[in-house]
């Protein structure tokens, strides 16, 4: 616009009042375009048939039910070592051997020594037989006078001293022979072997090591009784232990075998409680059948107890009970612990209030008893606002089945 013209606008002013009017209609047009009612958009779940099912989730250790520890009663130095890791033994077959000369040495002395006992039992026995018939002579004189009382009396003391020696020499006989049977129990532990048939799962001993067994028995080897036969220890929160029983069906996963799920049976809920740090748990074992032997002690499994379970029922995200539309109360925790709830089915565009019975829930779904839902129904889960974010606060374009 040239000079000239601005002049001659501002020299009429209805001109200028004009341009004024078209400029306002058209802000009012926009604010009214701005301010104009959004359709509503819902997220959406469908309603299924399935299982519901209520687990504690934790982790714990792969073991052996049965693990013996095979230690040394006598020191000494590690003559041969016949069981390595893995190695399958039969009770009885020999895993190690301790150099057992010092023992048969003691083991020699105590034949030695008994021996000497009763050779002088024998001694002392046949004198008691010749004190014996001294005295029953020298008692058949006396009676004749030809031997004093006196002379009777000391035959009748040698005897009398004979019979208890022959006594003593007995109980020194089974001292000694009890001497000799500890002896050769020390030699006999020279040989370490198993107590069970097994695989030895840890060896802590080399070939010349020295075994000191003196204050503290030490493990040599560690056996492990039936590896088909696993159990998993877990610790369970005391807020879940409650509902822990026992033969309640388990599942867990093991790092080794990722896409495997291994199946057991709550076997034990053992009351001892574990404190660490101030958190309390409790061991519940599961037992398992690993008859392929994939399972080896020592691995983490994380463990799913199922504790309750509903199947083949009809079933809604929980997050459909959560639910309810823009402008209306939220149900309050009173109301979030009552059988009754409602959900919100999309119909024609809009929700549409249906009444429920709630049984049992787990961490995604809620068992419906009763109410006007069934397979296939799609109920809301989420009101999208204009910001593009849901009521829960995610954002709408995380979420499948938008409807407008």
């Amino acid at each position: 616009m040239t000079a000239v013209q601005r002049f001659r606008l501002i020299r009429h002013p209805r001109r200028w009042l004009l341009v004024a009017g078209v400029i306002a209609l058209g802000a009012g047009a926009a604010w009214r375009w701005h301010q104009r009612p959004v359709p509503a958009r819902y997220v959406t779940a469908e309603v299924t048939r399935g299982a519901v099912v209520r687990a504690i989730t934790t982790t714990g250790a792969v073991d052996p039910v049965i693990t013996v520890l095979v230690g040394a009663y006598v020191s000494g130095t590690i003559q041969s070592c016949s069981c390595d890791y893995n190695t399958e033994v039969k009770a009885g077959q020999l895993c190690a051997k301790i150099d057992p000369r010092p023992y048969q040495v003691i083991v020699d002395q105590d034949v030695a020594n008994l021996a000497t006992a009763e050779a002088q039992l024998h001694k002392d026995e046949a004198s008691l037989v010749y004190a014996k018939i001294n005295y029953d002579r020298d008692s058949r004189l006396q009676k004749h006078g030809a031997v004093s009382q006196d002379t009777v009396d000391s035959d009748k003391s040698v005897y009398d001293q004979g019979a208890a020696q022959v006594e003593l020499d007995k109980a020194t006989i089974l001292q000694r022979r009890a001497e000799l049977q500890a002896a050769q129990v020390n030699l006999d532990y020279t040989n370490i072997v198993s107590p069970v048939d097994g695989t030895v799962v840890a060896r802590n001993i080399t070939l010349g090591q020295t075994v000191a067994a003196s204050f503290q028995t030490p493990t040599l080897f560690l056996i492990a009784q039936d590896l088909k036969k696993m159990q998993v220890d877990t610790n369970v929160s005391e807020s879940d232990v409650g509902t822990a029983k026992v033969g309640q069906k388990a599942t867990f996963t093991v790092e080794a075998f990722p896409n495997r799920t291994f199946e057991g049976r709550v076997a034990q809920v053992r009351e001892a409680p574990i404190t660490v740090q101030n958190v309390v748990t409790y061991d519940v074992v599961v037992s398992v059948d690993n008859p392929d032997l994939v399972l080896v002690p020592g691995m983490t499994a994380n463990t799913r107890i199922i504790t309750d379970e509903r199947d083949d029922v009809t079933r809604v995200p929980l997050a459909a009970l959560r639910f309810a539309p823009q402008g209306l109360h939220r149900a309050s925790s009173a109301a979030k612990s009552a059988p009754d709830k409602n959900v919100w089915v999309l119909r024609d565009g809009g929700p549409d209030k249906r009444s429920v019975v709630v049984g049992m829930t787990d961490g995604s779904f809620a068992e419906i008893l009763r109410g006007d839902v069934k397979a296939g129904d799609r109920v809301i889960v989420d009101e999208v606002a204009r910001d593009g974010r849901g009521a829960s606060g995610a954002s709408a374009a995380s979420r499948p089945h938008f409807h407008f």
